[in-house]
């Protein structure tokens, strides 16, 4: 469990199903503009099927994704992670997603700075990237609030429904470097 301000972090359980299903169904208008899985046909097999994937990679290393929840009702507000590990040169990937009820509340934000801090104290890891498309101006807001440097635009580095796009590549290192 990981926790920054009024959110905790929190591996997904099975008994979270039910609340998964309905933060992605509620959202496919925002975080399925860029996040393809994030569909009107999504069901409890797919995040059944998300949640042993997590499980597995947790297990064996290769990502940590976690649920977001505020801690005071323990309700389900997005989800987040670290990913695409590059194990030679010591740095990864962290994504955040937040239904649509709760967006504008802090809670990307505090995955954020959760998850870096996970990264860097836990994981030893020299550099964490938020890589976001171009005109997803509300995960933009969120890298540039966390404190990330915007290094870059990359051209086609993500694909969005896809197509290729340009994404802006930021970046978090640990404090004090």
């Amino acid at each position: 469990m990981l926790a920054s301000g009024r959110f905790q972090l929190r591996p997904f359980v099975e008994p979270d199903l039910p609340t998964f299903v309905e933060a992605v169904l509620e959202s496919t208008a925002t975080v399925g503009k860029w996040m393809p899985w994030a569909h009107a046909n999504y069901t409890t097999a797919d995040a059944a099927s998300w949640f042993a994937h997590c499980e597995a990679e947790r297990e064996s290393g290769s990502s940590y994704e976690f649920g977001i929840f505020d801690a005071g009702s323990n309700t389900l507000v997005g989800g987040c992670g670290l990913n695409q590990f590059n194990p030679v040169n010591g740095f990864c990937n962290l994504g955040y997603w937040v239904r649509q009820s709760w967006q504008r509340q802090g809670a990307a934000l505090a995955a954020v700075q959760a998850l870096s801090q996970f990264a860097f104290a836990e994981l030893k890891l020299g550099r964490v990237e938020i890589v976001v498309a171009q005109h997803n101006t509300p995960s933009l807001g969120v890298a540039e609030r966390s404190g990330a440097v915007r290094e870059c635009l990359a051209r086609n580095r993500l694909k969005v429904h896809g197509c290729f796009t340009d994404a802006y590549v930021f970046s978090l290192v640990p404090p004090g470097v």
